[in-house]
């Protein structure tokens, strides 16, 4: 265990994963200092009277005397207050980083562009299924910190390129960057090698990475890495295998599981299936646990989810796709007896969204564009868009115009938080209204 006594501590951020690190700070005798660029942070009123705090902005001077600084990943590093606590010597960490330090189980540890909540559940439900006690965590979930302390024989972890960037002593038992595609460019300056150089710290010691043969960017620098394990579509140690009685999920040539008895739809996510599956093996957790969880696996909320059907309308809730690269998934391989009515919009985070283009061809498809890069996204196909300021507005649009075979898809490729709370906000606003509207 660490030994913090004595080291002055300042927390920036709170809510449930800054309250982890107070937490995990006082039962180490060290009061820490918090700070949050809100005035009314959530997790204020659970916070002890005995904890300092500074809110509304951050306090250089406390900064510049910390000897530790624990930074919530929603601060950049090159924020000037951080920068200029690096250059005076603070270390800068993150919650994952104090996790790290103390666990004893094993780690697998998940990243990607897409795809890593899907997988990270999957592999948590593998391993339960198996019966053994396991903690998931990270960036979905309870806070990495808050799993600490329980009789886990393994810990399957969500991290993101933020956390990743304040971590140093993760040893993974497995590790994986499912796929690279551009997201957070508005963070990285440098664009996608430098969102690719956060996300492949994952891998610098971990004991397998698990790559994804169509995505040369998830593999590690230096070739022929002896710890890769691939998965990919139609290639790859683990591979989806098409073929004319079906889709199979194969493992080094051996058939192992046919998609047709998944719930999981769709070749994103037997693609997961996959890189969830080499994570499973990589930590013995037994095979035929992992294909029962397989089958029994329903996804998740808010991703590619039936929200509502009724007069031949399928109305898909897929919030989740917060960038370009998650609306490709969806749309890739998407077969609708009728009209496609998508919904795309929000914050696009200064992304490029001409990757979508060649999803969106056809006579049947129909772009209701909102949201703070609405216009931007309408310019895909103005001919086939309509711009609303709203989603609730398009939605409107669209319940007069659908009709039997339709699927009214929410697929945005953009953040939330222009107009909603999160995604998961977005998701159950389309949810209602489909209802209502439908």
């Amino acid at each position: 265990m660490t030994d913090y006594r004595g080291k002055k501590v300042v927390i920036i951020g709170l809510g449930l994963t800054g309250l982890s690190c107070v937490d995990f700070f006082i039962s180490r005798n060290v009061t820490p200092r918090v700070m949050d660029t809100r005035f009314n942070p959530p997790g204020l009123d659970k916070l002890a009277d005995a904890v300092e705090r500074h809110l509304g902005g951050l306090n250089e001077d406390w900064l510049l005397d910390a000897d530790l600084i624990v930074a919530s990943p929603g601060i950049a590093l090159s924020h000037p207050s951080l920068a200029a606590a690096a250059g005076a010597g603070v270390e800068i960490v993150g919650d994952i980083e104090l996790f790290c330090r103390e666990a004893r189980a094993p780690i697998v540890a998940i990243t990607g562009s897409n795809g890593k909540s899907t997988v990270t559940m999957l592999v948590g439900e593998m391993a339960k299924s198996a019966g053994w006690q396991v903690g998931v965590g990270g960036n979905i979930g309870w806070p990495a910190l808050m799993l600490l302390n329980q009789p886990y024989q393994l810990y399957v972890l969500e991290l993101s390129s933020f956390q990743l960037e304040t971590t140093s002593s993760l040893r993974a038992a497995a590790a994986t960057i499912l796929n690279v595609t551009e997201d957070h460019m508005n963070r990285y300056p440098l664009g996608m090698q430098q969102y690719r150089a956060a996300k492949l710290k994952i891998y610098e010691q971990a004991q397998v990475c698990v790559v994804n043969a169509d995505d040369v960017l998830t593999m590690p620098v230096r070739g022929n890495d002896p710890r890769c394990v691939s998965f990919g579509v139609g290639a790859g140690d683990y591979r989806l295998d098409l073929r004319q009685d079906g889709q199979w999920l194969n493992v080094r040539g051996e058939d192992v599981l046919d998609t047709a008895d998944m719930k999981l739809t769709g070749r994103h996510n037997h693609a997961n299936a996959l890189a969830a599956l080499a994570l499973a093996d990589a930590v013995a957790i037994p095979r035929a646990a992992g294909l029962l969880a397989l089958k029994t696996f329903t996804g998740l909320a808010h991703r590619f989810q039936l929200a509502y059907e009724h007069r031949g309308v399928r109305w898909i809730n897929d919030s989740k796709a917060t960038n370009v690269g998650s609306t490709e998934a969806a749309l890739n391989g998407l077969v609708i007896a009728g009209t496609l009515h998508l919904l795309l919009g929000g914050d696009g985070k200064s992304a490029d969204f001409s990757p979508l283009l060649p999803l969106l061809q056809g006579e049947r498809v129909r772009l209701y564009c909102f949201g703070r890069d609405g216009a931007q996204l309408a310019g895909l196909r103005p001919e086939v868009s309509t711009l609303t300021d709203t989603m609730e507005q398009a939605m409107k649009l669209i319940a007069g115009q659908c009709g039997a075979g339709d699927m009214v898809l929410l697929s945005p490729a953009c953040a939330s938080l222009d107009q909603f709370r999160s995604f998961e906000h977005r998701g159950d606003e389309f949810a209602r209204l489909a209802k209502e509207l439908g």
